[in-house]
């Protein structure tokens, strides 16, 4: 049997089509004892337990943002071979124009390499699968204010289009303190040119959390944290408009929508 989660599911033959919205989570629930494995092109994907139910075996699965193409899953059960088809629609997200200094939309020469750095150690870093949960409990955002950018919005920097927003911002004066959105260990605090004072956090089987542009932290990479310690202060570091706090989860290496992916998790529970 599968379940999917806040999802409608239609089966017919061996074919299950489901519909799923380009920079959220879909989380797949299977029997234990009928599921062998999932995989896409080949890569396998991995099956976790349930954090309530032993019988049960679950699958994120990030759907990026500039996804377009339907994406196709193979299953293995003990009914065979099945092919999870997976729709995706556009999500209605937003375009806002924001202005920060000039070095920070075309940095100069010299801080390209601290950047291609800086990327390419947050890409190892993502793509690396920890087999150990760390959460057992609901996450949660971790600051209780305003909304003031939502995840997916385009952005146009000094009208120029230079991304999509890989995270939801937070209202945060500077010094407000900030708060672990679940239990994981420490997996990275660093000051970084475009998302000034770091923190992320591994929660375990391909899931992070991070939290940008902090004024402080006083945390070191190992560190356990539990789910609501203080993780630092909001500040104003990296390319910024404002004080604020930039939250976000990275799935199995994909930024994904931190509020949809929170809820979701919360059904689990």
């Amino acid at each position: 049997m599968i379940k999917i989660l806040l999802l409608t599911l239609v089966i017919a033959f061996n074919l299950f089509a489901i519909e799923a919205i380009n920079g959220t989570t879909t989380i797949l629930e299977f029997d234990t004892a009928q599921i062998k494995t999932l995989s896409k092109d080949g890569t396998s994907i991995p099956l976790v337990s349930h954090p309530r139910n032993a019988q049960k075996k679950l699958a994120f699965i990030a759907i990026p943002y500039k996804q377009t193409k339907p994406i196709e899953l193979t299953l293995l059960s003990q009914r065979g071979k099945q092919i999870i088809h997976l729709s995706i629609i556009k999500g209605d997200y937003q375009q806002e124009e924001l202005s920060v200094e000039p070095s920070k939309v075309s940095p100069p020469k010299e801080a390209l390499e601290r950047i291609q750095k800086e990327s390419a150690e947050a890409k190892a870093l993502y793509a690396t699968f920890t087999p150990k949960r760390f959460w057992s409990e609901s996450f949660e955002v971790p600051i209780q204010s305003v909304i003031t950018s939502a995840y997916g919005n385009a952005r146009i920097f000094n009208n120029s289009l230079q991304s999509y927003h890989s995270g939801t911002d937070f209202r945060a004066i500077v010094g407000t303190p900030i708060y672990a959105s679940n239990a994981g260990i420490v997996a990275l605090v660093k000051e970084r040119y475009y998302a000034g004072q770091s923190v992320i956090i591994d929660h375990g089987e391909g899931i992070y959390s991070v939290y940008y542009h902090l004024s402080s932290s006083s945390l070191h990479v190992g560190d356990t944290i539990q789910k609501g310690a203080l993780i630092g202060l909001s500040g104003a570091t990296g390319r910024i408009t404002g004080p604020h706090l930039h939250f976000g989860f990275m799935v199995g290496g994909i930024p994904v929508d931190p509020l949809d992916f929170i809820a979701k998790v919360k059904n689990l529970l």
